[in-house]
């Protein structure tokens, strides 16, 4: 920290040396350029070639220089005064005495890096006439010299007007007649000043005030909505040129000092005319300190205009007042705005959704061969009424009345408060609901109808599979050919179950046909982004692992029943052996791996050799670790398959039958038989086998491990209805 500060320091300490240097937003050349100046100087010369006696040289002159007014670090000049070489040869000390008037042309390059500082350079060339007044009896002789300078400038400026300068010079002479004598180069080092004329652009008179700031207007600023203000306007100016002369170059932006790092860009307009007006829509890029405040509080922003006037450039800047709500306040003027609320990120959530999941897969009652976005959000909902979650309407502002009123500011609470204090509105208990799903990637939505909103979930299942989830087919949503479960989470208050929550949320969906809508959270969040939050322990209570795992268990039994109950009335009516077939494939998928068996067994007895269902049935063998029986059902069904086309369904079964039988003998510790297995479905789907590569490992203990990480109890069940 001590270090920091003298850092800092020493940077105020350079600041002021430079003279409250501008800020690299200013072109200091062109702020400070000045029409004309006059100036004096005397030089201190040393010859640097052998002249025929030692000399003591200066020069005095006078110059102008006028800058070139759109470039004004290229500066013209005209020079002219007098050199004196005065000899101190001890023999003769006046005879060489003489002296040079002379007049030159050139052209300098100075730049201005700080306030009261120039550096430069500078080039000359010019005429000048020697005049020996003593050289000869017969009275003064002269001759014509060219001369040739380079030299460098650095100067202070102390005021616009008046200028202090160092330049050292190294001049070359050439003489035009015989007299050679004091051909060379000669070094020079001396002080000038001069006078500049114009108006000092510092001074009370000369500030420019071209603009006039009309409208300027910001209404409250919503924390929450940090993302959004930095692609839609957080308020408006419109700017009125007041001259009787157009002004260009107009930059536009807004800055809010504590809450934002820099200046947000807003507008840029070419030119604006004598009398013209241009609305301006301001943008503000807020950092997270607008998230560590809590109630309103009042600010006062800057609104900052750069132009030039006349090729001179200016700054203007406006106040303007309004207040900062803290990131729970909200106004519903758009109902997407709920997705700054969905916070996937938190930490705290995350570790929350993971810990219910773990224990679901702990206690072994997680479906692997069914729906997981479904599942997941059944653990959730059932994990959050174990908690203890109940709804409870705002007393200020529930979301029935602030609905679609822009002036009625609401309050959302962040989901991992209404996870600590356990109780919320529709609105926080929905952000919450789908945050946790987020977590666990399961894409989210929000539906509203007049008065009320709550989620929906996408189980990414197309929707051809809609009877997987529920014999209804009104109880489902289908948005872009995906199969979405509505949850009206508010029913988490008392012993609700999660079907029956999808349930009213259907009822919600189909009541209001013509008021209802549907917004996918990562779609709002492109538009309102998340809110950022802190990194802390909450401590947090995470609930009765016992009986969550029982209200998932409750909840997952009661869907099966439900969904299973309607397949198997379509199978034993139809007594297909693809209905059997599809009760077999949901029953096994269920968990209900007896019920499973005889479906297959009665496809089986309709057509002996359904090749869809022996592999099904081999594949519950698996589920059941009989490796051996699955080992020999999968083998009856080989000689079955022929040599099918790459590509086809037929080609899909072969891989999927083949690579089964690869997991079985892995499972049993065949490796050689298992890559033996593996190489074939390899050689009708690379990339398909490849996934399953480790089953050949010599490794077992890897095998096993990589075969757990996932796909140790998933199956790829064949359906007959999946061939084109």
């Amino acid at each position: 920290m001590r270090k920091r500060s003298l850092l800092a320091g020493a940077a105020v300490l350079l600041l002021g040396a430079f003279g409250h240097s501008q800020t690299q937003s200013i072109d200091l050349n062109q702020y400070y350029r000045f029409p004309v100046s006059i100036g004096v100087g005397y030089q201190n010369l040393t010859a640097l070639s052998a002249f025929n006696t030692p000399y003591t040289i200066f020069d005095i002159a006078g110059s102008v220089t006028i800058p070139i007014p759109s470039v004004p670090v290229l500066q013209p000049f005209a020079r002219g005064g007098v050199v004196r070489f005065d000899s101190i040869d001890s023999a003769s000390p006046d005879k060489w005495d003489h002296y040079h008037l002379y007049g030159a042309l050139g052209l300098a390059y100075v730049s201005r890096f700080a306030k009261n500082f120039e550096v430069g350079g500078e080039g000359s060339v010019g005429i000048s006439e020697a005049v020996f007044p003593k050289a000869v009896d017969t009275g003064p002789v002269g001759s014509p010299y060219l001369l040739l300078g380079l030299g460098g400038r650095i100067s202070l400026t102390p005021s616009y007007s008046f200028s202090i300068g160092f330049d050292p010079t190294l001049r070359y002479q050439l003489a035009l007649s015989p007299l050679s004598t004091f051909n060379g180069f000669l070094l020079s080092l001396g002080v000038s000043a001069s006078f500049r004329f114009g108006e000092d652009p510092d001074s009370a008179q000369a500030i420019i005030r071209s603009l006039r700031f009309d409208n300027a207007a910001i209404p409250p600023v919503f924390s929450a909505m940090q993302g959004y203000y930095a692609k839609n306007k957080v308020g408006d100016v419109t700017l009125v040129n007041t001259e009787r002369q157009p002004l260009t170059d107009v930059e536009v932006s807004f800055f809010q000092p504590g809450y934002m790092d820099s200046p947000t860009a807003s507008a840029t307009i070419a030119k604006l005319a004598p009398g013209e007006s241009a609305a301006v829509p301001l943008f503000a890029v807020f950092n997270n300190e607008v998230f560590q405040k809590e109630g309103r509080i009042p600010l006062s922003g800057q609104i900052i205009a750069t132009y030039k006037q006349a090729g001179r450039a200016a700054e203007q800047r406006q106040p303007v007042t309004y207040d900062l709500l803290d990131k729970t306040a909200i106004t519903w003027t758009d109902d997407r705005k709920i997705g700054a609320f969905i916070t996937v990120q938190d930490s705290a959530l995350k570790n929350y959704s993971a810990w219910v999941s773990e224990i679901i897969r702990s206690k072994g009652h997680e479906l692997p061969n069914y729906n997981e976005a479904l599942q997941t959000a059944m653990q959730i909902y059932d994990a959050l009424r174990v908690l203890g979650i109940f709804y409870q309407e705002d007393p200020s502002s529930p979301f029935t009345r602030v609905q679609g009123k822009t002036e009625a500011v609401d309050s959302v609470t962040l989901p991992r408060l209404t996870l600590k204090r356990k109780y919320g509105d529709c609105d926080d208990l929905t952000a919450l609901f789908c945050s946790l799903l987020e977590t666990r990637n399961v894409e989210t939505g929000v539906i509203t109808v007049p008065g009320h909103i709550y989620a929906a979930f996408n189980t990414n299942a197309p929707a051809s599979s809609i009877r997987e989830f529920s014999p209804d087919r009104t109880m489902v949503l289908v948005q872009d050919d995906k199969v979405w479960i509505p949850v009206e989470v508010t029913m988490l208050d008392g012993n609700s179950g999660f079907i029956d929550a999808w349930t009213r949320g259907m009822d919600l969906w189909k009541a209001n046909e013509k008021t209802r809508a549907f917004y996918r959270t990562r779609d709002a969040q492109q538009v309102y982004g998340p809110v950022v939050l802190e990194e802390k322990d909450l401590g947090l209570q995470y609930g009765n692992d016992e009986k969550i795992a029982a209200a998932f268990r409750q909840d997952r039994d009661r869907l099966g029943d439900s969904v299973l109950k309607s397949i198997t009335a379509d199978a034993e009516r139809s007594k297909t052996k693809g209905d059997y077939n599809r009760l077999g494939m949901l029953s096994a998928q269920f968990g209900r791996f007896r019920e499973a068996e005889d479906a297959f067994g009665k496809a089986l007895r309709i057509d002996p050799k359904y090749t869809s269902a022996m592999i099904n049935l081999g594949n519950v063998a698996f589920l059941r670790k009989d490796y051996k029986k699955a080992i020999d059902t999968y083998k009856s069904a080989i000689p079955l398959m022929g040599k099918p086309d790459r590509g086809s369904f037929a080609a899909n079964v072969s891989v999927i039958l083949l690579v089964n039988m690869a997991r079985s003998y892995s499972a049993l510790g065949n490796t050689a038989e298992a890559g033996s297995y593996l190489a074939q479905a390899t050689n009708i789907d690379k990339e398909k086998a490849q996934q399953y590569s480790y089953l050949a490992a010599a490794d077992q203990g890897a095998s096993r491990a990589a075969d757990s990480s996932g796909l140790a109890n998933r199956m790829d069940f064949i359906d007959e209805e999946q061939k084109e």
